[in-house]
């Protein structure tokens, strides 16, 4: 897992790092990182919104196909990926978006907890140097990370190290690159109105005062934060498209309530650096999920469904060998379903047998089963036992 956020944190960590020398304020910095970050991401939104409003028009198409081929799921697969294919619609077009900012997530997390790693460009050898020193101090005082050892392995080992350093600057005299006046200055910007944003809020903490206060109203920030976006993003889905969730509709709202309090959960488990930039980060989601419903009105969207679907068919004709992804699941799927059949209508033997014959087969199969279970657990088998 270090992995990850090493191999992802290094861009984002240079992207925050120019950002940071031109604002040395590390609040505002990550405010201007969300931004641009979400500008980077504008086309992966644009086309995902798209997308979300072309399937909007395919629903009453989609829900014809649903009738006609209820009592057969099969062709009715079939059916929707051939009208699929001839709109030109990704289904799976959104998961897309989640992967990126799941990836975005790791890359921001590395940089939130490695600070002096990713703003202040210290080498291994000087950090690594650092992190053995405030691990000493650590275990000798007692007043950092509980008294326990911080090793180079610890994701938040750059952070308490800058901790243990603030309490102890006189103990990183000695280390090369100025560290101690770097990480000192820049511990000095690691806030928001005063409170260490490399400090995890707690529900419980020793003092209340005005930093445990604002850090402990950060996870909630961002709980609330992330539900005005859900219940947007909801009531913009049902106003578009009424009879969608109309069997889902309470999976929806558990899923809508989920996201906020998972949120602030984790909010309360990470350096508030994470809880800050996500209160950003779903803010400015509202405001471009809102601009981009804007933009995307029936006519609009009308307009480019008839576009993408002249793609689609010029593309086909261009390429008839080629096939969408969803043309290859549903081909495994039901080269899957033809083997399971035929396997289940034959004996050992390979002869066919018949429903009945099936039936007495599985029923064998199952009490066997159950006879050796019987026997491994030293319990009683009655073999006519239903």
């Amino acid at each position: 897992m270090n992995f990850l956020y090493d191999v992802i944190g290094v861009p984002f960590g240079y992207l925050m790092s120019v950002i940071y020398n031109v604002v040395p304020n590390y609040a505002v910095a990550i405010i201007i990182f969300t931004i641009v970050t979400k500008l980077i991401l504008l086309p992966v939104n644009y086309k995902t919104q798209k997308n979300a409003a072309r399937m909007q028009l395919l629903a009453p198409k989609l829900e014809k196909l649903r009738k006609s081929y209820e009592s057969n799921p099969q062709r009715l697969q079939e059916e929707q990926q051939k009208l699929y294919q001839q709109e030109g619609i990704n289904p799976m077009g959104s998961c897309l978006p989640s992967l990126v900012q799941m990836l975005l997530l790791f890359g921001v997390i590395d940089v939130v907890y490695k600070p002096i790693t990713h703003i202040l460009r210290i080498s291994k050898p000087v950090r690594t140097a650092a992190i053995e020193q405030a691990s000493k101090l650590a275990e000798k005082f007692g007043d950092v990370n509980n008294g326990k050892a911080i090793t180079s392995s610890n994701l938040r080992g750059e952070l308490l190290t800058a901790e243990v350093l603030k309490r102890h600057p006189d103990e990183f005299g000695s280390f090369a690159e100025n560290f101690n006046e770097k990480v000192s200055a820049f511990s000095e910007t690691f806030t928001v109105l005063g409170a260490n944003l490399g400090k995890t809020p707690e529900f419980h903490p020793e003092t209340w005062n005005k930093e445990s206060l604002i850090l402990f109203c950060i996870p909630f920030l961002a709980g609330l934060a992330q539900l005005l976006f859900s219940m947007y993003s909801m009531m913009h889905q049902k106003k578009t498209n009424p009879n969608a969730n109309a069997a889902g509709g309470g999976c929806m709202t558990a899923t809508m309530l989920l996201m906020p309090l998972m949120s602030v959960w984790f909010a309360f488990e990470l350096p508030a650096g994470i809880g800050f930039y996500w209160i950003w980060s779903s803010l400015i989601s509202f405001i471009i999920t809102f601009l981009l419903n804007q933009y995307f009105t029936k006519e609009r969207i009308t307009a480019i469904n008839e576009k993408e679907k002249e793609k689609a068919r010029i593309y086909a004709e261009k390429h008839p060998e080629k096939k969408t992804f969803m043309q290859r699941m549903l081909e495994q799927q039901a080269a899957m379903e033809q083997q399971n059949g035929a396997a289940s209508r034959t004996n050992a033997n390979g002869e066919k047998v018949s429903r009945s014959e099936q039936n007495k087969m599985n029923r064998d199969a199952l009490n066997e089963a159950r006879k050796r279970m019987a026997e491994k657990y030293g319990d009683s088998y009655d073999e006519n036992e239903e």
